[in-house]
């Protein structure tokens, strides 16, 4: 009996301290951590938007909206995570930048930034959050994939297996359907807010 409880004192004990250690630790690093993520999320603003001075919030209309609306058009796993106005130098709307989540990645949430300018021109997408298989849907983080939807003026993309041919057609990853949907959907959804805030 003496054994039993001086063997869970001890683990008690050892169980507390790791407690405190975890603690200690989580609060050394989480300034760190939010401050390389947004350093990384304004250095994909700037990829996808290399023209704008600044980025602010602006009249951009409320992300929880977003949600219902793309649910409602068949984008039931993608939010707008962020939205922020692209400016010049005068302070003048160039486009809007995007942070948009699709949950249905095939290694989890996929996270993007994307810049959309005020004609709706898609200027390109940066990953923010990618866990996808090595060597299949990791090359979607890759410059031929994402080229595919630089410069792009389409409503929505769709991928296709055998080539596109289109303007709106992505080529899908071999080997990583799951992938190029989800990053389709989550662009698709993005083009739809980008829409939504122009009035179009």
């Amino acid at each position: 009996m003496k054994k039993i409880i001086k063997d869970t004192l001890i683990l008690t004990v050892i169980t507390v301290v790791a407690g405190l250690c975890l603690g200690y630790v989580y609060e050394i690093t989480k300034d760190p951590i939010r401050i390389s993520r947004e350093k990384a999320k304004q250095n994909a603003y700037r990829t996808v938007f290399a023209d704008a001075a600044s980025f602010a919030e602006g009249e951009v209309s409320s992300v929880e909206n977003a949600t219902e609306m793309l649910k409602s058009l068949g984008l039931p796993a993608v939010r707008i995570d962020e939205a922020v106005e692209a400016l010049d130098d005068g302070g003048n709307l160039l486009g809007y930048v995007m942070t948009v989540t699709d949950s249905e990645g095939y290694g989890g949430d996929i996270t993007l930034a994307m810049g959309v300018r005020n004609d709706g021109t898609l200027n390109g997408i940066e990953f923010l959050e990618l866990s996808e298989t090595a060597g299949l849907g990791m090359k979607s983080d890759t410059p031929e994939f994402k080229g595919q939807f630089e410069n792009k003026k389409v409503s929505q993309f769709s991928y296709t297996k055998t080539g596109a041919v289109n303007e709106y057609e992505i080529d899908a990853l071999s080997g990583a359907t799951i992938t190029t949907r989800a990053v389709t959907d989550a662009v698709n959804g993005g083009l739809l807010y980008a829409q939504m805030m122009r009035g179009d």
